[in-house]
C-alpha cells in the first residue's frame, strides 16, 4: 500500500533534471531473525563487518527526495544493485554517486540512457575517469536523505523478521518526511 502511494507521488513530480545513488546500512536486532532458511525466502539481513544488517539502496531527485528505495541484504556491494535502481528510477541527465558506484558496467549502462556519469574513479583505477566536481558537490542531498531516514529508530535498527515490515516503514516515512 505505501509503495504503491510512494510510485504514485513520484509519477506526478515528473522527470528530474539529476539523480544521485547511494545506499545506507541498517543494523539488525537480534529479534529480526536470521538470513533465509532452506526453501524459504531471503529475508534481506546479511552478515557483513560489524555484524548483521541490511542495506537500503535509494535513488533521490535533485532536492533530496526519493524516486527508488531498494532493500538489499548487508554484505551487498553498492553497484551490484545499482543498475536494477537506475532502471526504475525516471531517466535523467546526470546521474551522481560516490566511488563506490565505480565501475565500467555502471558507467556504460548510464550513458545508454542518456545521463552523464559524476562518478569520482577508484584510486586505484588505471584510466582515471573526469567528472563534474562542483555537480559532484550536490551528492550531500542524497545523504541528508539518509540522515533524515534514520532519525526513526526503526529504519535506523532493524526489528522486523520480513523484508516487507521493514520497507512499509520506509516508504511511509519517505512519504511523509519528503513527499507530503
Amino acid at each position: 500500500m505505501f509503495a504503491h502511494l510512494f510510485a504514485t507521488l513520484v509519477a506526478e513530480a515528473g522527470a528530474p533534471d539529476r539523480l544521485a545513488i547511494d545506499s545506507t546500512p541498517s543494523k539488525a536486532h537480534r529479534s529480526a531473525g536470521s538470513g533465509c532458511k532452506k526453501g524459504g525466502t531471503d529475508r534481506g539481513i546479511g552478515n557483513s563487518r560489524g555484524g548483521r544488517h541490511s542495506k537500503v539502496q535509494a535513488v533521490t531527485d535533485q532536492k533530496g527526495r526519493p524516486v527508488v528505495l531498494v532493500l538489499t541484504a548487508g554484505q551487498v556491494s553498492d553497484f551490484v544493485p545499482a543498475q536494477e535502481c537506475l532502471e526504475a528510477a525516471p531517466k535523467a541527465a546526470a546521474v551522481i554517486a560516490d566511488r563506490g558506484y565505480d565501475s565500467d558496467e555502471l558507467r556504460d549502462f548510464i550513458k545508454e540512457r542518456g545521463a552523464t556519469p559524476v562518478i569520482p574513479p577508484k584510486k586505484n583505477r588505471r584510466i582515471q575517469y573526469r567528472y563534474d566536481k562542483a555537480l559532484y558537490k550536490t551528492r550531500h542531498r542524497v545523504e541528508r536523505f539518509f540522515c533524515r531516514l534514520k532519525d526513526f529508530r526503526r529504519v535506523a535498527t532493524r526489528y522486523d523478521r520480513q523484508p516487507y515490515i521493514l520497507m512499509a516503514a520506509v516508504f511511509l516515512v519517505s512519504i511523509v518526511a519528503f513527499w507530503l
